[in-house]
């Protein structure tokens, strides 16, 4: 009888469940971010792609528990992107504060970070943190006990995850407590931002004619959830490498669902309504100097 991968008999019904529910997320995703023309946001785009894929290439596994090359695509699928959430949500964070903060205002006092460096230090720890759990999970998940040195493979490859896991942690864990303070006192940034126009509801963007909500804090609070489901999932994730292959996670399939995939799924489809697209006029590849508040 051809080797399992899994320590259970994976679900295809669940598998398939979150596929589904990833894929019509995802098309809401895409569908938003073309309606706001928030082409930054093909970060959280390809994320939730990502989670599609790794679902459906799951289900597939589920039928084929043998097959090496499933098993791995859907679990370094499933394992990375929240990375890529996490950068979305860095990337979004520092738009908001370069949009709704006084150039006087942004100090290290009031942001603990080097204003014109958020989102860049950020995004350059989510690139560590990802290569890193990149590895990791190729080593754990490609291993069968009946290679050599199979222990030993596993052990190595759950340290390089666990690594990046340690630094995703770290670094997402501080970005949570900096957006959450700045949600706290963000009130203080009642700038030119919300008065221009007379309209209650709504701002015009000159250079482009569309309108977009004045009021940007519901925005700063979905990052703020977002976050916390993040940090929860990652958790996990780092617990499930910690205890290896003979642990209680690796040995029941449930806190992968209950603990990820029920995590990250909401993580993408609060951000379908409360798109950045929504409150933040500029949301392409590039923030013109302009753009932002003097």
């Amino acid at each position: 009888m051809a080797h399992s991968y899994y320590a259970y008999t994976p679900s295809h019904t669940a598998a398939m469940v979150f596929a589904i529910l990833f894929s019509i997320t995802n098309v809401g995703t895409v569908s938003q971010s073309i309606r706001y023309r928030a082409w930054v946001w093909i970060v959280m785009v390809v994320a939730g792609l990502m989670e599609s894929l790794g679902y459906i290439a799951r289900s597939l596994s589920s039928e084929n528990p043998e097959k090496r090359g499933l098993f791995i695509g859907q679990f370094c699928l499933i394992v990375l992107a929240p990375v890529l959430m996490a950068a979305a949500c860095y990337i979004i964070f520092g738009r908001l504060v370069y949009r709704v903060v006084l150039a006087e205002s942004r100090t290290m006092k009031v942001l603990w970070v080097p204003p014109g460096l958020i989102t860049p230090i950020f995004v350059m720890c989510d690139i560590v943190a990802l290569l890193l759990q990149l590895g990791g999970a190729v080593v754990v998940s490609g291993t069968q006990p009946t290679d050599n040195n199979a222990q030993k493979k596993i052990n190595t490859g759950k340290d390089i995850a666990l690594a990046g896991l340690a630094i995703q942690i770290a670094c997402f864990g501080f970005f949570s407590v900096v957006a959450l303070r700045f949600n706290i006192i963000s009130k203080q940034f009642d700038t030119e931002y919300e008065k221009l126009t007379e309209d209650e509801k709504y701002i015009t963007v000159n250079e482009t004619g569309r309108k977009i909500r004045k009021n940007w804090r519901p925005l700063l609070r979905v990052i703020n959830v977002a976050c916390i489901l993040i940090l929860i999932r990652s958790v996990y994730r780092v617990c499930d490498f910690a205890l290896g292959k003979s642990g209680y996670l690796e040995q029941h399939e449930w806190p992968a669902y209950a603990f990820d995939a029920a995590m990250m799924l909401p993580c993408l489809a609060i951000f379908v309504y409360w798109n950045p697209g929504k409150y933040l006029p500029y949301v392409g590849f590039r923030m013109p100097k302009s753009s932002r508040v003097n």
